[in-house]
């Protein structure tokens, strides 16, 4: 482990700065968005139909061929934040053979609410699962003082625990299931226990850096590692006052210490700077989206609830790769998909939430998950066949108040109940949640309905059928700037009564440019 090395070998890291009468015409296909705004919308992320391609921003300088200029400087910033990236692992590579140990509190405010020891075990074990070659091969409920790092465990408990974990030599590391460990307490524990010992943390940013694909994404994770690397430091601090604590570089007037503190703060600036320039280039791509108006959809849910494969099942696009592990989504993905009114939308994958996620992991990716409050609307997938539905729920929605998302998108949330086909004879409490199977399709065609009435809703968009001439340029203008459900022509009087789905904006443009034509 990186942070342990470093304890090790304080200067280690030290170098790593850094889119008849009435003969019918035939309904427009699908296809009625451009796919170069839908490009531009997300270059390079967009998955799904209608997407793939770059488009040309709407805004930022362009050369005589019209492509966009990258700035002087984008190849230095781009060096400077792979040097930033470049970091040793938080884990020690190979096989492991953990022993898992949860700490249960019975009693005190500080005991959980909505779960059960066993179910904790079950989830920390499915996060070690996720590592790759690594196996819980023993589990230990022992019961506990705090929920936190600080003090564990009873002299007793201790002793006794210690006994087990040392008459198991098989043994190469131990997951203590809690947020975070005190260095302090870590040491301590890996003196008496004579191996590695990892909290939730540490294991936690270990998968989200093994997911993340994307340089935003790591980038996020690289921030979220700094305030392990900070409460590392400080330990070895009051640990070892008298070494290099104390020592001074000769000729700088500052200690070892004063350096790396100095060195981490330059590097968080530096992170920081970055995810700036990435959210400016998000905010560009936002007002490009809302330019022209394609309604976004932001699936969040607790990790592993299914969004990838509902939002696989709404959009028909096979290229999606759902994974049945935790955290499979880090980076947030644009798939294009169509409302049964063929309105075009944007679906949004985003990272999945997790109990017990430190507040600063959460807030870490502040800029990934920002992507929500611009949304149209959020749609919460709960995984109903989870014994634990009701915690991860709560879950999620603290985590959403968290985000200060506006309170209107916050109070029109609606909720999925996924993989019901796991719960026979489901059905959901109260009328605002939706039953699905996004696996076997159960429940999609009232979802749809759902969607569309909520996105219709939501971004103040009418069905309207208007009366138009066929010589004109109405027809176009409609096929290019609302969506086209249906085209009823009247030869003999050369128009033609058209059915749209259309915005409040739209429709006023549409009224000022052809002010002779009327809504039927």
């Amino acid at each position: 482990m990186w942070a342990l090395r470093a304890a090790i070998r304080p200067a280690a890291w030290l170098p790593r700065v850094v889119l008849g009468r009435r003969a019918p015409r035939p309904a427009p296909p699908l296809l009625v968005c451009p796919e170069r705004a839908f490009a531009a919308f997300d270059p390079g992320d967009l998955k799904g139909r209608g997407g793939g391609g770059r488009g040309p921003p709407a805004d930022g300088p362009r050369s005589r061929t019209g492509e966009v200029e990258e700035p002087e400087d984008a190849e230095d910033e781009e060096e400077e934040e792979e040097e930033l990236l470049s970091r040793d692992p938080l884990l020690p590579v190979g096989t492991q053979r953990v022993c898992l140990v949860h700490p249960e509190v019975k009693w005190g405010p500080g005991k959980p609410q909505l779960t059960r020891a066993d179910r904790q075990v079950a989830e920390a074990e499915s996060l070690v699962h996720t590592l790759d070659r690594w196996s819980v091969v023993e589990r230990m409920v022992v019961p506990a003082r705090t929920p936190d790092g600080k003090v564990t465990f009873g002299r007793g408990t201790l002793r006794h625990l210690t006994e087990k974990i040392r008459a198991l030599p098989e043994i190469t590391a131990v997951f203590l299931n809690v947020d975070r460990m005190a260095p302090p307490t870590k040491k301590e524990l890996e003196a008496a226990w004579g191996v590695q010992v990892f909290d939730r943390f540490t294991v936690v940013l270990s998968i989200f850096r093994c997911n993340a694909r994307t340089k935003e994404a790591r980038l996020q994770v690289a921030l979220a590692e700094l305030p392990l690397l900070r409460s590392h430091l400080s330990s070895t601090t009051r640990l070892d006052g008298r070494g290099g604590g104390s020592r001074y570089i000769m000729g700088s007037g500052e200690s070892l210490v004063q350096v790396q503190r100095r060195l981490l703060k330059d590097k968080e600036l530096k992170i920081r700077k970055a995810l700036d320039r990435l959210r400016e280039k998000r905010r560009l791509l936002g007002r490009q989206r809302r330019r022209r108006e394609f309604p976004v959809v932001s699936m969040v849910g607790y990790t592993n609830c299914g969004k990838t494969t509902l939002i696989k099942a709404l959009t028909g696009d096979d290229a999606i790769r759902p994974q049945d592990r935790l955290f499979a989504t880090l980076d947030v993905t644009a798939h294009a998909g169509w409302l049964p009114s063929r309105v075009a939308v944007i679906y949004m994958d985003t990272v999945g939430f997790l109990s017990q996620l430190p507040h600063g992991l959460i807030e870490s990716f502040s800029a990934t998950l920002g992507d929500v409050a611009h949304s149209d609307l959020v749609v919460h997938v709960r995984d109903v066949s989870h014994p634990e539905t009701e915690l991860q729920k709560a879950t999620v929605l603290a985590a959403l108040r968290g985000l200060r998302l506006p309170a209107p998108l916050l109070d029109s949330v609606l909720e999925v109940h996924n993989k019901v086909d796991l719960v026979p004879g489901y059905s959901p409490s109260g009328s605002q949640a939706v039953a699905v199977s996004a696996l076997l399709g159960h429940g999609l065609p009232e979802l749809r309905a759902r969607l569309e009435d909520a996105v219709l809703r939501a971004t103040g968009r009418q069905v309207l059928t208007l009366r138009v001439r066929l010589a004109g340029a109405q027809l176009s203008w409609l096929h290019q700037e609302a969506t086209v459900q249906d085209v009823d022509v009247i030869p003999e009087a050369g128009a033609a009564d058209v059915r749209v789905v259309i915005s409040s904006s739209a429709y006023s443009k549409f009224r000022k440019l052809f002010p002779e034509s009327a809504s039927q």
